[in-house]
């Protein structure tokens, strides 16, 4: 996978890792895995390609 160089609209922290919370929308005492949720899971750009594969692993299952 090909690295990309930061965009002037992203907010890198002093160890240069995308920062977290604050004023980006996130809550600082939330845990990894409810961010992990907000954002991959319930994103709603993301929202109706999760459903596909929701709907396809059910399909899948049901026929077995």
């Amino acid at each position: 996978m090909a690295r990309r160089t930061p965009t002037s609209s992203t907010h890198l922290s002093k160890s240069g890792q995308p920062a977290r919370g604050g004023y980006l929308g996130g809550d600082p005492n939330e845990s990894a895995f409810s961010r992990f949720l907000r954002e991959e899971i319930f994103a709603p750009a993301k929202l109706p390609g999760n459903i596909s594969v929701a709907v396809g692993v059910g399909m899948f299952k049901g026929g077995w």
